[in-house]
């Protein structure tokens, strides 16, 4: 909790994120609950440059100096931490443990990451969470939908290495074990990043793509449109924010920084749409890279969507 400290101000009704958020206790009224996931493990494995695992307390700095702007409370639940890259499955574990317990006393999780590997750990609690519901609820195939916000399918081959490449196609894989639907969103994608084999797999998994150069102001609507549709046919959602999805000059502070990405005020919006929907369950942040952030950059685009998911609507 050290990192939360700042400025205070004399007005009355001036809070800031420092002076409100507490540690999460088993008595806690529901919230939205912070969870890092310090680890850039799957990030070595995808021959990315490493740094993310920094990436949680980096976050946590930024976002303790926002004006609080919200009624419920916010909660710090600490952080899974990764040791070395052999120990990238049982992390996912752990953290999976973590999210279904925060899910069980009904907070939203929200975990800070680490490489985009977060995702197959924050999914694994998220199904951990309905399976321990099931029985009790009769949602034996619940429909979660995916909206993952990326320059990246993330859906390469987990057959021969497990790593921030692989997570949605893992989570894919679980579903089919399941016999749950898969839906899955990813809007941001960039072709330059993406091999044909790719954007192959998607097609056959029915994948929501929209290309990074098809989100502009013009064609918001449309793109909005169509995210409505597809949260329509969902019971639950879970929003994944890989930062990369932002251009380098906004989001420099990244595994693999983007030659054109998608602006923060084209971003907004989206993330918008998916907190009001009242179906959000999950989120997660990705591949912020302190190492790398010129200024603070990415870390401040970061809290800056943290903030904004987390206004009251």
């Amino acid at each position: 909790m050290s990192v939360w400290a700042g400025r205070e101000d004399p007005e009355h009704d001036s809070l800031r994120w420092h002076q409100v958020i507490t540690p999460v206790k088993s008595d806690s009224a529901p919230g939205a609950a912070l969870l890092g996931f310090a680890s850039d493990a799957g990030v070595a494995r995808n021959q990315g440059r490493v740094g993310a695992a920094e990436g949680p307390r980096a976050l946590r700095k930024a976002l303790a100096p926002l004006a609080w702007h919200r009624s419920a409370p916010v909660f710090d639940a600490g952080d899974v931490s990764c040791h070395g890259n052999d120990d990238l499955e049982a992390a996912q574990q752990r953290l999976a443990e973590r999210v279904a317990a925060l899910l069980a006393h009904g907070h939203l999780p929200l975990v800070l990451g680490g490489g985009h590997e977060v995702a197959f750990g924050s999914w694994s609690g998220l199904a951990r969470h309905f399976e321990a519901q099931g029985g009790a609820q009769g949602e034996a195939r619940p429909r979660v939908g995916i909206v993952n916000l990326d320059a990246h399918f993330d859906l390469r081959d987990p057959s021969h290495v497990r790593s921030s490449g692989t997570p949605f196609a893992q989570i894919a894989a679980e579903c089919h074990a399941r016999a749950w639907p898969f839906r899955y969103a990813c809007l941001g994608v960039s072709r330059a990043s993406n091999t044909r084999a790719l954007f192959t797999r998607a097609r056959e998994l029915n994948v929501l793509v929209r290309e990074d150069h098809e989100i502009d102001t013009l064609r918001l609507d449309a793109i909005m449109r169509d995210l409505q549709q597809f949260m329509a046919r969902c019971d639950h959602l879970y929003l994944s924010i890989d930062l990369d999805v932002l251009p380098a000059a906004e989001a420099p502070g990244v595994s693999a920084p983007a030659a054109y990405g998608v602006p923060l005020a084209l971003i907004e919006p989206l993330i918008e749409a998916v907190r009001d929907s009242g179906k959000l369950r999950l989120i997660d942040i990705a591949e912020l890279n302190p190492s790398f952030d010129i200024d603070g950059r990415t870390a401040k685009a970061a809290a800056r969507l943290i903030h904004r998911l987390t206004l009251d609507s």
